[in-house]
């Protein structure tokens, strides 16, 4: 009974769709959730990873600033773990197709995820922004430029940016790490051009301590 509860109507499902098709410049917004089919927990919640085994340190930026090489050793460390082992072979599941064709159709014009899985752009989304990063790519501190991690050498710890040199990080955002300032003005300006933005897999009421503090 509960599942039929939470399933949309018909005329839900088709007044949806005419919003969608009536938007001048529908986006989407995405998070945990819509990854759980693809085989990846989500963090918070039943089942989540930080339920099960507390949030990881706050100051992981900070840490990995502090010594880049012993950072980069743990998670080298850790790439079999419950974390970055599904990573590895999750698929895109019918969500990500769906908003991916919804994009190919010129219905959706951008997509902004939380979601550091990499399943949209296998999906085929191209216009898009990862807010958290991607698990798959490499940055650079410097200049910002992103790798494939097949691309660098990880046999010299830390990393070097084959650019300019500089220092190399996992794309995937840290704790106590700013957002990327290009990810954060494509989203700016995206977010301020919609007038219908798509929600799945998220609350969207969670916000950084920084931005909470930033807007008191």
């Amino acid at each position: 009974m509960a599942e039929q509860s939470e399933r949309a109507s018909d005329e839900e499902v088709r007044e949806t769709a005419e919003m969608i098709l009536d938007a001048r410049y529908p986006i989407a917004l995405t998070g945990a959730g819509m990854s759980v089919e693809s085989g990846i927990p989500p963090f918070r919640g039943p089942g989540g990873l930080w339920t099960k085994y507390g949030e990881p340190p706050m100051n992981g930026f900070q840490r990995f600033r502090a010594d880049p090489k012993k950072a980069w050793e743990e998670r080298l460390s850790k790439r079999n773990d419950e974390l970055f082992k599904p990573l590895t072979v999750a698929k895109p599941n019918a969500g990500h197709l769906a908003l991916a064709d919804l994009e190919r159709l010129g219905v959706l014009r951008f997509m902004i995820t939380q979601n550091i899985d990499d399943l949209h752009r296998q999906a085929g989304q191209k216009a898009l922004a990862e807010i958290h990063g991607n698990w798959t790519l490499i940055r650079c501190l410097d200049c910002t430029t992103r790798f494939h991690g097949d691309a660098i050498s990880l046999e010299k710890l830390p990393p070097e940016c084959p650019r300019c040199g500089g220092l190399l990080k996992s794309d995937t955002v840290s704790f106590g790490e700013p957002i990327p300032g290009d990810v954060l003005n494509m989203c700016a300006e995206h977010s301020a051009l919609a007038d219908l933005v798509i929600v799945a897999g998220t609350s969207a009421t969670v916000s950084s301590r920084r931005s909470r503090r930033s807007a008191t």
